[in-house]
């Protein structure tokens, strides 16, 4: 914990360092692509645009289940990011193709539940630390699950929403020093 001006800044555990110097890409995977993560990359997108840092930092989100491919957000997870000036409608669904390697490219892989991790880890990532549950730059639960909200209420889209731009906060506090490294 740091202090600044404007107070306490929990900058949680330690990042993986980019692997281009100046540019930090991060993959957002939970399992159909169509609620968490996707409004995951849009809110982060917006924290990422506001702190100026979008022509140095790459997003995208993806599935570990392949059902949704192309498919748009889920109309609950869309409309709960247009409630709060976010827009969702670039997106389709991904996939974490396990015959695509690009994915394992990313400097920093944030899952939504210990069940993605697990699945995603099975796939063998060159460099497992890489790869972490989103909640675990939450702080408030740290490194509980992101519930899923699909088969609940629109309240389920609401929290999510808020335990998304809690992590992208502390995301983006963290990126100007993650930019800044020098390889060696």
């Amino acid at each position: 914990m740091s202090s600044t001006p404007t107070g306490p800044v929990r900058t949680g555990p330690a990042l993986p360092s980019p692997r281009t110097p100046g540019r930090y890409s991060v993959a957002l995977v939970c399992l159909g692509n169509i609620c968490r993560s996707p409004m995951a990359e849009v809110a982060l997108a917006d924290a990422v645009r506001r702190a100026g840092l979008d022509d140095q930092v790459t997003l995208q989100s993806c599935g570990t289940g392949a059902w949704h491919v192309g498919d748009p957000m889920d109309r609950r997870a869309a409309a709960t990011l247009v409630a709060h000036g976010l827009d969702p409608s670039a997106h389709r669904a991904r996939h974490l193709d396990p015959a695509d390697p690009s994915w394992f490219a990313h400097d920093l892989l944030l899952v939504m539940d210990a069940a993605n991790l697990r699945d995603t880890l099975a796939l063998g990532p060159d460099e497992p630390d890489r790869v972490r549950l989103f909640r675990s730059l939450d702080p408030v639960g740290t490194g509980a699950d992101v519930p899923d909200p699909y088969y609940g209420g629109d309240d389920g889209f609401e929290e999510v929403l808020g335990m998304v731009r809690r992590v992208s906060d502390v995301l983006v506090s963290a990126l100007p020093a993650l930019l800044a490294e020098r390889p060696g």
